[in-house]
């Protein structure tokens, strides 16, 4: 039988460096999830560089597949392509 419950990962991405600066698990504690994004928010406020995600999902491993633009390095050379 498959586990069908979501789990709460947020993700920092730093732009200017090209990767993950977080990286956050909260299994099923959704509560704890959302107050860590709002206070990422907070922290970050006015970046321009740092992009915060709080992702709903059955594990790590189904993020790093729909979100692989964090974990791969592409977001890095996408901002290169910005405009071809």
């Amino acid at each position: 039988m498959t586990d069908k419950t979501i789990k709460h990962f947020l993700l920092v991405f730093d732009h200017d460096r090209g990767r993950l600066i977080d990286e956050k698990d909260f299994g099923v504690d959704s509560d704890a999830a959302v107050a860590a994004y709002a206070e990422m928010e907070r922290k970050y406020q006015g970046s321009t560089s740092i992009e915060i995600v709080l992702v709903g999902s059955d594990s790590i491993e189904t993020v790093m597949l729909t979100h692989a633009n964090y974990f791969d390095g592409t977001v890095t050379v996408s901002k290169y392509l910005a405009g071809i």
